[in-house]
C-alpha cells in the first residue's frame, strides 16, 4: 500500500474551459464555492500535498497556499501537458492526476487507486462505463517519459498510458463519483443537486 505522504495531487485546471463559455473551471461556483476550493478540500486529507496546473487566473490560484504550475508550451495543448509541468514539481514517488471539474471524487478515491499499485505504474480509474484517465496515480518518475512522448507530437492521455504497465480500478456509483461539470447546464444540475454538497 502507498502510504498518502509518498503522494502528490496534481490538480488540472489549466484548460480553456470552451463548453464552459469560455470560463476558468476552477473558479466556476456550485453552492456558493468554486470547484477548486472543493476539490483540494477533498482530495488534501488522502494525499501528502497538491499542486494546481493553471494557465490563467494565477494569483487567485495561488491565495489558496498551495504552488501553482503552468504549461510550458503555449496554446493550451491538452491534459497531459498540465500533467507533465505538475509532475516535474512533484518530489514525491506518485503523483495523483485529478481533473478540477469531478467534484464528488470519491473519499477513497486515492486509498482505491493505490490497493491497485502492485506491478503498476499507472492506475487509472474506471466509473463501470468507461475509463476515467484524468483520474490516475502515476509514478512521478515517468515525467521523462512524458516530456518525451509530448515532445514527439503525442497528445492523447490512453495513448501515452498504454506505453506502460497501466492498469484501472472499478469504482462502485462511479458514474456519479467521477461525473464532471463542463457546461452550463452541468453545473446547473449540480446546483440543483444540493444533497450531493
Amino acid at each position: 500500500m502507498i502510504p498518502p505522504s509518498d503522494i502528490t495531487a496534481v490538480l488540472l485546471a489549466g484548460g480553456r474551459g470552451r463548453r464552459m463559455g469560455g470560463i476558468d473551471k476552477g473558479w466556476v461556483e456550485v453552492s456558493g464555492r468554486p470547484l477548486i476550493e472543493r476539490l483540494v478540500e477533498r482530495l488534501s486529507p488522502q494525499v501528502g500535498g497538491v499542486i494546481v496546473n493553471a494557465n490563467r487566473e494565477l494569483a487567485r490560484y495561488r491565495g489558496l497556499g498551495v504552488p501553482v504550475v503552468s504549461d510550458d508550451v503555449q496554446g493550451y495543448p491538452g491534459p497531459l501537458a498540465g500533467a507533465a509541468a505538475g509532475m516535474r514539481r512533484v518530489t514525491t514517488p506518485w503523483t495523483l492526476l485529478a481533473a478540477v471539474d469531478m467534484p464528488w471524487l470519491p473519499l477513497d478515491c486515492v486509498a482505491s487507486l493505490a490497493s491497485a499499485a502492485e506491478g503498476a505504474d499507472i492506475i487509472s480509474a474506471h466509473d463501470g462505463e468507461r475509463c476515467q484517465p484524468l483520474v490516475a496515480l502515476i509514478r512521478t518518475a515517468l515525467h521523462i517519459d512524458l516530456d518525451n512522448w509530448l515532445a514527439e507530437g503525442g497528445a492523447k492521455v490512453t495513448d501515452w498510458y498504454a506505453r506502460h504497465r497501466w492498469q484501472e480500478v472499478r469504482f462502485v456509483n462511479g458514474d456519479q463519483a467521477f461525473a464532471n461539470l463542463n457546461t452550463p447546464e452541468d453545473r446547473a444540475a449540480a446546483e440543483r443537486d444540493s444533497e450531493r454538497w
